[in-house]
């Protein structure tokens, strides 16, 4: 019955994390990021038609500009555009309230007592934060996909390598793509749920683990520090634009998922050793 019981703890947090007010309008916010993509590049494209002249994608994320010939490349423009700061943020939020928030409101202990046992519990929480990370990237590529439907054509593509697939397997890549975009999310994940072993206070959980996030962002953008960089777990998030090649570039994805895994292990340790050694006050 363990293995059941188990099943019921994952399936109480995941319906508990996703009925939060706080997460509803974390996922409405990444839902509203490709509506204001999609309408600012559909009225720039009219205004462009209108005064003859100007393609309106010189600038802006990747595949910007070739959103007005397919609107399936709202969907990898919506996830290069939210990548860097909405998705992370979001994730941030629910892995730093994963244990803080739990102890700051007094039920973690009842948890316990259930018993549902500190390792068992912290691997729910772990997988209730994964299972975030993949339906707020879900939410932002459904959502950028209908827009695209809505106000500009569909059809076959081009990749960035100039060849052309059909529309079957460009869905097919943006599918791939929102699955990698979820998974360049577990780092943070694990290191979001380590800081939030380290305080009963969810409110600095978040916090922390935000300014984490910041700091790597900020640190990704000095040169001088270009030999750190391949090790800050954002550093290789963009590169699910070589899923958009003709063939694949692989190096870039698969540095990225080995990052992703090593910060997933040596954090989700920290954050196992933290929890199965503090006292439970509250």
């Amino acid at each position: 019955m363990r293995p059941l019981w188990s099943l019921g703890l994952l399936r109480n947090e995941l319906l508990t994390t996703l009925r939060r007010w706080r997460t509803l309008a974390l996922l409405a916010v990444l839902a509203a990021v490709p509506v204001l993509i999609g309408v600012a590049v559909r009225i720039e494209t009219g205004g462009a038609a209108a005064h003859g002249g100007g393609d309106g994608g010189g600038q802006g994320p990747a595949f910007l500009a070739q959103i007005t010939n397919n609107g399936l490349f709202l969907v990898f423009t919506a996830l290069a555009a939210t990548l860097p700061v909405f998705l992370p943020l979001a994730v941030g939020v629910v892995a730093g309230d994963a244990i803080a928030g739990e102890a700051s409101a007094g039920t973690l202990r009842y948890l316990l007592v259930a018993p549902a046992g500190r390792t068992r519990l912290l691997l729910t929480k772990y997988a209730t934060v994964l299972a975030f990370c993949l339906v707020a990237t879900l939410v932002v590529a459904v959502s950028a996909l209908a827009m695209g439907a809505l106000l500009f054509p569909l059809g076959d593509l081009t990749t960035i390598s100039g060849t052309r697939i059909g529309f079957a397997e460009g869905l097919g890549r943006a599918l791939l793509i929102a699955l990698v975009v979820a998974a360049s999310l577990t780092g943070l994940a694990a290191l979001g749920l380590f800081v939030s072993t380290l305080t009963s206070s969810g409110v600095a959980a978040m916090a922390t683990t935000v300014g984490l996030l910041i700091t790597a962002q900020i640190l990704e953008q000095v040169p001088q520090l270009h030999t750190i960089q391949p090790y800050l777990f954002p550093h290789y998030w963009l590169s699910f634009a070589d899923l958009m090649r003709e063939p694949v570039y692989w190096d870039g994805l698969v540095k990225n998922l080995e990052l992703q895994a090593l910060y997933a292990a040596v954090f989700g340790s920290a954050a196992w050793a933290r929890f199965t050694t503090k006292d439970i006050t509250a």
